[in-house]
């Protein structure tokens, strides 16, 4: 870590900075920033009240609250600080962008580990907040005013209160936060609902007028009955992200014998906080299909990821 490094990651993430003069006397974020580091030394060498009054001068004299304790990386940049509060066991990532009053809060009173993890090439929005001992993955991105109580995963846009999922990983070449292209995540729900419905009501109709289930054998009704069942779980909705378990790629597979039907899941999460939910709203779903009785849903140990989401979605376009 170089004065030099700082001031080139100024002018690399700040088109308004003109010369390295103004960079050095004029960016209260790189202040805070050099402050830090030298409260990070003197608390790590256990003189704490030093730290501290290190850091409360430098909260006086720039805006940003750093506590002494946290962990900061390379080439972090806080623009115009004003309202910024970093915590005492925040892991801060490097290549980092903070916007003003952003917050890496704590959740806990215990002396534990109760302050976000910020992994490299994160862009924090404005007024953001990011509580607990999450983790937000690397090339993340936080929209201003967002609300982040829950790890986010790689590459992931994350808007609302609370911080919902709303994008998976940006396009190559994209390195900053339009706050004004987010997208909307339950805009997208509805809009996903009502082109469900138009397209389930023209299968209906084609159905009528061809009158294809007539005198079909056991095994084609039973595909149909697959389908009919894959249809009605786009109806159950992950909260966590606000979009179907089907579009998202929850469903792995749906087996289906006479009336007994298996479906097996995947989650977004080992630790999902929301399994009993999800599996309880897919058995109901799959119970109110007429011609099933007795329905088995099956949470599979396999990881998932967004390169699958978007995969799935992809195919699903070409089709």
């Amino acid at each position: 870590m170089s004065i030099r490094e700082d001031i080139r990651t100024v002018f690399a993430k700040d088109p308004a900075a003109r010369s390295t003069l103004e960079v050095i006397f004029c960016y209260p974020g790189l202040h805070a920033i050099w402050a830090h580091r030298i409260a990070h030394i003197f608390y790590h060498r256990r003189f704490y009240f030093p730290a501290r009054l290190i850091s409360h001068i430098a909260r006086a004299l720039t805006g940003v609250e750093i506590h002494p304790g946290a962990t900061i990386g390379r080439r972090v940049f806080i623009d115009h600080g004003s309202g910024v509060v970093i915590g005492e066991t925040a892991e801060v990532g490097d290549d980092v962008l903070i916007y003003m009053g952003a917050v890496l809060g704590g959740t806990a009173l215990e002396r534990t580990k109760r302050h976000p993890t910020i992994e490299d090439n994160v862009i924090i929005g404005s007024g953001a907040s990011v509580l607990g001992p999450v983790t937000v993955g690397r090339g993340a991105k936080i929209g201003a005013g967002s609300v982040v109580v829950r790890s986010v995963p790689a590459g992931a846009t994350v808007v609302g209160v609370p911080g919902r999922i709303a994008g998976p990983k940006c396009p190559k070449g994209s390195e900053g936060l339009d706050h004004g292209d987010l997208p909307d995540p339950m805009l997208r729900v509805v809009s996903r609902m009502l082109d469900r419905q138009n397209r389930i009501e023209e299968q209906l109709r084609a159905m009528e007028r061809s009158g294809a289930f007539a005198g079909a054998g056991k095994r084609q009704e039973e595909i149909a009955l697959e389908e009919t069942i894959r249809t009605a779980l786009k109806e159950v909705i992950d909260p966590e992200v606000g979009i179907d378990v089907v579009d998202l790629g929850l469903i792995k597979g749906i087996t289906v014998q006479d009336s007994s039907v298996l479906v097996e899941m995947v989650l977004t999460t080992t630790a999902c906080p929301l399994v009993d939910y999800l599996t309880d709203q897919v058995r109901r779903r799959v119970l109110d299909v007429n011609g099933v009785r007795n329905v088995e849903v099956r949470v599979l140990d396999e990881p998932w990821d967004w390169d699958r989401f978007v995969g799935q979605r992809d195919l699903l376009k070409e089709l």
